[in-house]
């Protein structure tokens, strides 16, 4: 697969139960050699009060899991791209030194 365009949700995991964010998002993942590039719109836009959480939360850990429609997931790391309401998303990097059950892809 060279790109993929579709629907997806942005879900920010406390820990491996507890979901304290989730949002639609429209992405465009293409491939870059070896890696991958995403861009990420929310749709349908936030609300001020529900952008201030999702602000609370990427300044807590801006490492959010990306689940596709197919109940396919990633850990992703989301970065604002200066345009509100779109972001760039990587993949997350495993940190030797965080602690077990944190921070991972949840249980489908």
């Amino acid at each position: 697969m060279d790109s993929y365009e579709g629907t997806a949700t942005l879900e920010w995991w406390a820990n491996r139960s507890t979901c304290l964010g989730s949002l639609r998002v429209r992405v465009a993942a293409r491939a870059a050699g070896d890696s991958w590039t995403c861009e990420a719109i929310l749709e349908p836009p936030l609300a001020a009060e529900d952008r201030e959480s999702f602000h609370v939360l990427m300044q807590l850990d801006p490492h959010f899991t990306l689940r596709f429609d197919d109940a396919s997931a990633l850990l992703v790391k989301v970065v604002e791209a200066g345009v509100e309401g779109r972001f760039i998303l990587t993949a997350a990097e495993a940190d030797a030194a965080e602690p077990t059950g944190t921070r991972h892809v949840p249980h489908q």
